[in-house]
């Protein structure tokens, strides 16, 4: 069964193509924008959840129960992530949670999580630090991705780097991380700018790039309107490499966008539908039988449909309890891993992140996809390495490299 809803709309589906169920659904709330600013690169997570849940369903669901998706469009805005995050946890009494694009508004929910016990997967890349047991992510973080590709890049391009960030936690953070990794490979940051979001107009911004000469410019930028950048850049002949954790692999910009505005830019991902291995092709295969007019299966679409199989197992192997500390017990065994149209991925016990293959994607001036490298089974180090063991102990916080665990201070 599916229940879709915006605002104080709701409509009810009818049971999806599978075997009679006997035993009661399990709930499942799917929080995600469906329409603002950030939809473009969120429809396919609610797509991607939905194709999961069509298959487990049809093979017999979760331990002998159907799953029933609860649906609500956040519409980009995270007041709505706190309304719909305490209705679907409070009254439609969801077992599990899929919630949120953008760090903010997983920072918006994640005290109603805590308030209430409930259990959040949060699919999308971001930049890293949350330790909260209530919290499972199962996007890339950046141990996964600016580790490999600052050194890529300096090697390739050369030491100077120019950053401009979306000014909010997931821009600053990763930000810090940059400078870090910069710092650790010998090269130099030569400006940084962070840019509020729904700023679209970049003169000022290209002309203090252009000034500064960097041998590569990373760009933090989300939604809509921050990413006029490039277009602006290409018509401005900036015509520098560029560097990114966030682009082409969420708002495909590179399909939306006309050639060559994104040329020459290297991003790493965990997965985009370009990548060519039988699993990928296999999952773009059914994702578009399923959905022919999505426009594009972004990394957030594969970590949303690998989240529910993933969810999937847990259950199964807590005796078909959706408790979230039997759900904790099984994840503190570790083991927790699944196939996907990604690779193979497996959770964290410690951090209850996932570990990655990474793909360095490149632009070409056709804004055609190559890939120069890849790294394999990258793990999500840096959380447990500085301090967070949720197998011990949970302090449901979000760390950065200045400010660690206090095990690590």
């Amino acid at each position: 069964m599916r229940t879709c809803a915006t605002g104080a709309l709701v409509a009810l589906g009818t049971m999806l193509a599978a075997p009679t169920f006997a035993q009661e659904p399990i709930k499942v709330g799917v929080l995600e924008d469906q329409s603002g600013d950030f939809a473009a690169a969120t429809i396919g997570k609610v797509h991607a959840i939905e194709l999961a849940a069509d298959e487990i369903n049809a093979a017999g669901g979760i331990a002998g129960r159907p799953i029933e998706l609860i649906e609500y469009d956040t519409q980009s805005d995270n007041t709505r992530y706190q309304e719909f995050m305490r209705r679907v946890l409070q009254r439609d009494k969801a077992d599990v949670v899929f919630a949120g694009f953008s760090s903010a508004s997983r920072e918006a929910y994640r005290p109603i999580v805590n308030q209430f016990d409930g259990l959040a997967f949060y699919n999308n890349q971001y930049e890293g630090g949350v330790c909260d047991a209530n919290m499972i992510v199962t996007g890339a973080v950046p141990e996964q991705q600016f580790s490999t590709l600052i050194p890529w890049m300096i090697k390739e391009y050369g030491p100077k780097i120019y950053t401009i960030a979306a000014d909010y936690n997931f821009g600053q953070i990763s930000a810090e991380w940059v400078r870090k990794i910069v710092a650790e490979n010998g090269g130099e940051m030569v400006g940084e700018e962070f840019i509020p979001l729904g700023v679209s107009q970049f003169s000022q911004t290209i002309q203090n790039i252009q000034n500064a000469r960097p041998d590569v410019v990373v760009t933090l930028l989300v939604g809509t309107a921050q990413a006029s950048y490039y277009e602006q850049a290409a018509a401005a002949n900036l015509n520098l490499p560029m560097a990114s954790s966030v682009n082409v692999g969420q708002g495909y910009e590179h399909k939306r966008f006309t050639p060559p505005s994104l040329a020459n830019m290297y991003v790493t991902t965990n997965y985009i539908e370009e990548v060519d291995t039988p699993a990928s092709k296999a999952f773009v295969e059914k994702f578009k039988a399923k959905f022919p007019d999505e426009p594009y299966i972004n990394q957030e679409a594969a970590n949303s449909y690998i989240a529910l199989n993933l969810y999937k197992i847990m259950v199964e192997r807590a005796g078909g309890s959706t408790d979230r500390e039997e759900l904790r017990k099984v994840i503190a065994k570790g083991d927790v891993c699944f196939d996907g149209p990604s690779g193979n991925v497996c959770l964290d016990p410690k951090s209850q992140h996932m570990s990655h293959n990474i793909y360095l994607a490149k632009v070409n001036e056709d804004h055609s996809i190559s890939f120069p490298t890849s790294w394999e089974n990258i793990k999500p180090y840096w959380l447990g390495e500085a301090g967070c063991d949720l197998t011990k102990s949970d302090p449901s916080a979000q760390y950065t490299p200045s400010n660690p665990p206090p095990a690590a201070n």
